[in-house]
Order: C-alpha cells, then sequence, then structure tokens
C-alpha cells in the first residue's frame, strides 16, 4: 500500500539526479520512462497540445477533462510539458532542456525526430554526454526502418505469435501489450547501461541506443532459431506444452479452477509422484527422464489431470506446497488484488490524484532493500508543469512564459 513510510524513501531512490526527456507515445518509451521514474528519474514527458493518446485507451475516470485509467499509472510520477515541435521556437526550448539533461528516450517512427531538428546527430552535438535512446518497430537501420511497427505486428514478425496458441487454431497474442513493454525493458537497460560506462569512463561521452519491438521480443525465443539453423526443425505452436521439458502444463480442479505445475527436474518429478500417490511411476521408461516426458507427455499430463481433478484448487495448492512441488493458481486481475501476497509485497498500491483522490495501480518492481523506488503522484492533465519546468529549469519569466502562449508554441 501506499504509505508514509513510502514518501520518506523517496529521497533515497537510486536515480535521484537524473533528468530525462521523453517524447512518443502509449506505450513502449513511456513504459520505460515510468520505470525510470519509479526509482527517482526527473522524467519530463513533452506532449502535444493534444496529449498523449494512451490518454483516451481502455476506461476512462468520470471527472472533467478525464483520462484513462491506464494514463493514471503509465504517466506517474512524471513532469508534463506541451511543446509544439514543429515550431522552431518550441524546438529551442526542447534543445535548452537538452542541454541540462542526462538522456531522452523517443519512440517515434525512425526520421521523425529529425524533420524536427531533434535527432541524435543534432542534440548529441548540443549535449555530447546526452544518453538518447530511440525505440521503434524495426531499428534505426535496415530495409524496414521506415516502416510503421505497432507491438502487434513486432509480436507477429518477432516468431513470439507464431508458437502462441493450439496446434488447431490461429496464431493469437499473448492477452497484453507485451512486446512494447519488453522493448521498453530493453530501453531502460541500454539507457542506463551507457550512463554507467560514461561515468566510468570519464570521457563524457553519451551514446545511440536503437531498440527494435522486434528485436527485444525475437532475442527471448529461447533455442528457436538455433535449433531451426541446426536441426531444420521449425517450432509450432503447441498450446500449454513445453517443447522442451515436461510436466509443466495448467491442470483443472474439482471446482472448475485451474493451477499451473511445474515439475519437470528429475527432483521434483519423484515429489510430484508422492504427491499423487503414484509412487510406481518412478521407474516406468515413459516418464524416467526428461526427454522420455517430453516425448509421452500427452499421456502423463492426462494422468496428471484426472488425479487434479479430484481437489479443489485450495486442497490441490496445500498438497502440492507440501510436497514442495511448484504450483500456482491461474488467477486473474481480482485474484490478484486480493493476494495477501501481492499485498504483502506492496505490488497493490494507492497514489495520490489531483482529480481523483487515491487511485489503485501496480506497485514497483523491482524491490530494493536500501533504497527502493516509490510512487509520487498519478498522470496528470496535459501541460501541467510547463510554466514550472520553463521557470525552474530554463529561468523564463512570465513574459516569456505569455509570448510562447501567445504564439501556440506551449
Amino acid at each position: 500500500m501506499y504509505s508514509s513510510n513510502n514518501q520518506i524513501q523517496m529521497s533515497q531512490r537510486p536515480l535521484e539526479g537524473i533528468r530525462v526527456l521523453e517524447f512518443g507515445s502509449l506505450i513502449a518509451g513511456p513504459f520505460a520512462t515510468r520505470l525510470l521514474a519509479d526509482f527517482g528519474a526527473e522524467v519530463i514527458k513533452i506532449e502535444s497540445s493534444s496529449g498523449d493518446p494512451l490518454r483516451q485507451w481502455g476506461m476512462m475516470t468520470q471527472v472533467p477533462e478525464g483520462s484513462s485509467w491506464w494514463w493514471q499509472a503509465q504517466a506517474r510520477n512524471k513532469k508534463l510539458i506541451t511543446v509544439d515541435l514543429h515550431h522552431h521556437e518550441g524546438q529551442q526550448i526542447v534543445k535548452d532542456l537538452v542541454r541540462k539533461s542526462d538522456m531522452i528516450v523517443e519512440n517515434f517512427r525512425p526520421g521523425q525526430m529529425e524533420k524536427w531538428n531533434l535527432g541524435y546527430e543534432t542534440l548529441s552535438e548540443i549535449n555530447p554526454g546526452v544518453v538518447y535512446v530511440s525505440v521503434s518497430g524495426f531499428g534505426q537501420s535496415g530495409p524496414y526502418k521506415e516502416r510503421t511497427g505497432f507491438g502487434n505486428i513486432a509480436e507477429s514478425m518477432s516468431g513470439l505469435r507464431y508458437v502462441t496458441g493450439f496446434p488447431d487454431g490461429p496464431p493469437v497474442r499473448v492477452g497484453l501489450s507485451i512486446g512494447d513493454q519488453i522493448a521498453a525493458l530493453y530501453a531502460v537497460f541500454g539507457g542506463l547501461m551507457s550512463l554507467l560506462r560514461k561515468e566510468r569512463a570519464k570521457d563524457g561521452k553519451g551514446d545511440h541506443v536503437d531498440v527494435a519491438l522486434t528485436e527485444a521480443i525475437f532475442s527471448l525465443t529461447e533455442g528457436g532459431l538455433t535449433e531451426y539453423l541446426h536441426e531444420g526443425v521449425v517450432q509450432e505452436r503447441t498450446g500449454n506444452y513445453l517443447l522442451r521439458s515436461a510436466p509443466s502444463n495448467i491442470y483443472p480442479t474439482k471446482d472448475g479452477k485451474w493451477i499451473a505445475i511445474g515439475a519437470n527436474t528429475q527432483k521434483i518429478f519423484p515429489r510430484l509422484l508422492s504427491a499423487m500417490g503414484r509412487e510406481d511411476l518412478a521407474g516406468d521408461t515413459r516418464f524416467i527422464d526428461n526427454q522420455a516426458r517430453v516425448a509421452n507427455v500427452q499421456e502423463l499430463d492426462e494422468i496428471i489431470a484426472r488425479w487434479s481433478e479430484r481437489y479443489t484448487l485450495d486442497e490441490l495448492w496445500e498438497k502440492l506446497n507440501s510436497h514442495a512441488v511448484p504450483a500456482g493458481p491461474v488467477m486473474n486481475v481480482k485474484d490478484i488484488s486480493n493476494d495477501p501476497h501481492y499485498q504483502a509485497r506492496d505490488m497493490i498500491i494507492q497514489v495520490p490524484s489531483e482529480d481523483l483522490g487515491q487511485v489503485w495501480m501496480p506497485g514497483v518492481v523491482p524491490k530494493l532493500h536500501n533504497h527502493p523506488g516509490g510512487v509520487e503522484h498519478t498522470g496528470n492533465k496535459i501541460g501541467h508543469d510547463t510554466e514550472a519546468i520553463l521557470k525552474s529549469i530554463l529561468n523564463w519569466n512570465e513574459e516569456e512564459i505569455l509570448s510562447a502562449k501567445e504564439k501556440g508554441v506551449i
């Protein structure tokens, strides 16, 4: 839960003093900067006057000039400034901010930032130490670089969707924007890695971090490429079966629920047999080792399912835990929000909002013992911090702000 203790820890966050400028919209880039902001980075999100489209995605809050509930979490901890990047004076505002910033995160199609005179080459001349993180569908080079590439396209072209689903059905999506969020993790990794290298080398040189959604997802496809190039095997959809180890599946329970069981090592499988009261299968040649279990996985899963259906979810989970067999229920968001472990780990938190009082959202990951992350506020209205940023960072006066407003620059 959000608490006063969380507030006290804010000054201890590990990225305090790092200023990040965010350009872009929707998921990949903004999720990367959300993670940075959780750990103390000063993230300044630069929007147009119409705002990030994510403000209108999903269920909406019921307040005047409301935005989506998703936005409340995605834009948490960020400072929001409106700047017209088509306007020369708007571009100059950005360049002035870049001089006093450590990192840039943008997720436009390659070439868009250059059209605004804000590409890496231009901004690295202004600030040679800046770390410029670009997230795009296909990367900053190659024949596809100028093509638009949303997460669903990248998930499809990376090989992920081809192997997701059941053999007798079409490829399916995971259910969440997993591709964008994987790319965001790489963006954070690349950005922080570049800052660390600059600090250690003491050469004052930043870098251009190039993250392609397709490559980020493709990098997680396990042994698929290597097995194909050496064995000529193309991995197909297998539903909930794992191709390389068994048993590891979800199994039905007496009360109509599902439980995941992973007993796919030589040490754990005998413990599952003990929980099932089926020690007689320990010497069965069909299940004698992992390769045998994979070859006979359908028969093995049928045996486990007939056993699991005799117990309720709670009974089954307790029995498996007592035998040290990895297991857990298939949970929906209602289950998660009521789960004592998620609550104890501060993964269900309330965050202050100017308009909404307190807003529930997921907590901070990962947990740092000495310098934990934290959340100070939800996403705010368009341009919430424009004047404050121009005054505090660029030393603008009221006359300059009024002039910029009249010209439509801010």
